[in-house]
């Protein structure tokens, strides 16, 4: 398949773009088509592994051949999506049944599998920034990897102690940088090594960021799993509302990705927190990033989302080949709403009273749904992370003693490898290089 350079409009295959992670002139890798799937009834009948194959291959087969891709899913995807009744018309997309409890296990895996597969006998460093979750998603897909030295940047103390146990105990191919600074500072760190022509040749410098192509590739798959689930509540009666947690908005741009597929979701709710620089833009057209500011929903804390430039591409193609007024910036496609952490307590008690469980990301999304519901929708919520990963928050909100899986009860118990770092480039490219 051919991707191009959303800054220089540069084409390159999937393998490069997977390889390149970012493009010249900090572009993103956008899809130059997207394949539109004519056998939806059919496909949501499989099961999720067998669908996402098939799925991937619509992307992939003419570049990489169908066995390929298929073991390339196969491998990455080990654990399943569930679909949770949470109230009588809102239902959770549990995305966290992967092994860093987490739904950026989807694409991290993928990615993982992709550049083990692309690189051959080179050696890649991996540089990648996190508010949180991508973190352990990404040093657990890529530890132990033969040839691929992994090195995460993070804010300090701008994420909750499980979160950073996850991926800062490892050791090994896994190195962390704990940066002065917020996720914004952490990413432009990363954006800048990208456009350091002597580290990227050295290095062969990669991300696993959301900035990679292959990433959100994965994450389409999920939302049809969503909707698969969805209809055997509702049928083909309803098509379901769907509301996301909104941080660097790679994970909406996979679910735009999914519906221009042909995927049938009525419309979506970009939920972010008090970093509500997409919502502000949807009703004045002005983009107008404010100073990031902490929030217990730390990995949406993002003022300068790098995915909006895919989504507002994604847009303009979709206007000029495929259905026209059909994929205008409206609410009839995408509704954005931003949840105050007075309203993400809220619904973390209400889901409690209805027998759910939820993290404040997940809470958070849940809300942004249940405001933009009509009477006569139903819809999912993405649920994005395990309860146990925000533990103290959750026993101090509700009242009640959250358990650790056992994956995060051993990495609670490990020391932290992480190195302090300024916010500062060249402290960043002398380790790199040392």
């Amino acid at each position: 398949m051919k991707l191009y350079n959303s800054k220089t409009k540069e084409q390159v295959s999937f393998v490069q773009a997977v390889k390149d992670g970012l493009g010249k002139e900090r572009g993103l890798y956008c899809p130059s088509y997207i394949p539109i799937l004519t056998n939806i009834d059919e496909l949501l009948e499989m099961p999720f592994v067998m669908r996402s194959q098939k799925i991937m291959r619509s992307w992939l087969e003419e570049e990489l051949g169908g066995a390929k891709v298929d073991e390339l899913v196969r491998k990455a995807f080990s654990f399943m999506p569930q679909l949770v009744r949470a109230t009588p018309r809102m239902f959770a997309l549990e995305l966290y049944h992967g092994p860093s409890l987490a739904f950026k296990d989807f694409g991290a895996r993928f990615m993982a599998q992709c550049l083990a597969l692309f690189a051959g006998k080179d050696k890649i460093t991996i540089l990648t920034a996190t508010s949180g979750d991508t973190g352990a998603a990404v040093a657990d897909a890529f530890y132990g990897l033969n040839n691929i030295r992994v090195v995460i940047l993070y804010p300090k103390n701008k994420i909750s102690p499980l979160q950073e146990k996850l991926f800062c105990t490892l050791g090994k191919n896994i190195h962390t940088l704990a940066v002065d600074g917020d996720f914004d500072a952490c990413q432009n760190l990363v954006k800048t090594a990208f456009q350091d022509e002597e580290l990227k040749k050295k290095l062969k410098l990669n991300s696993a960021n959301s900035i990679n192509i292959s990433r959100l590739m994965a994450q389409v798959c999920y939302y049809f799993e969503g909707v698969a689930r969805f209809r055997e509540f509702y049928g083909k009666k309803v098509q379901p509302v769907v509301s996301v947690p909104c941080g660097n908005f790679g994970n909406l741009t996979a679910g735009f990705y999914a519906k221009a597929m042909s995927l049938p979701i009525k419309r979506f709710v970009a939920a972010t927190n008090a970093n509500d620089t997409v919502p502000r833009y949807l009703k004045t057209n002005m983009w107008e990033p404010h100073k990031t500011v902490a929030t217990m929903t730390n990995a949406m804390d993002v003022s300068e989302p790098s995915n909006w430039e895919r989504i507002m591409e994604h847009f303009k193609k979709m206007q000029v080949h495929a259905i026209g007024n059909n994929w205008q910036m409206n609410e009839a496609n995408i509704q954005g709403i931003s949840i105050t952490e007075e309203q993400t307590v809220a619904a973390m008690k209400a889901l409690h009273k209805q027998g759910y469980v939820a993290e404040p990301h997940t809470a958070l999304a849940s809300c942004g749904l249940s405001k933009c519901l009509k009477a006569d929708e139903a819809g999912i919520f993405l649920s994005t992370a395990h309860p146990a990963k925000f533990k103290e928050k959750i026993e101090e909100v509700l009242g009640i003693q959250i358990f650790l899986p056992e994956k995060l009860l051993k990495a609670s118990e490990k020391k932290l490898l992480s190195e302090d770092m300024p916010a500062d480039f060249d402290a960043l490219r002398k380790y790199l290089l040392s």
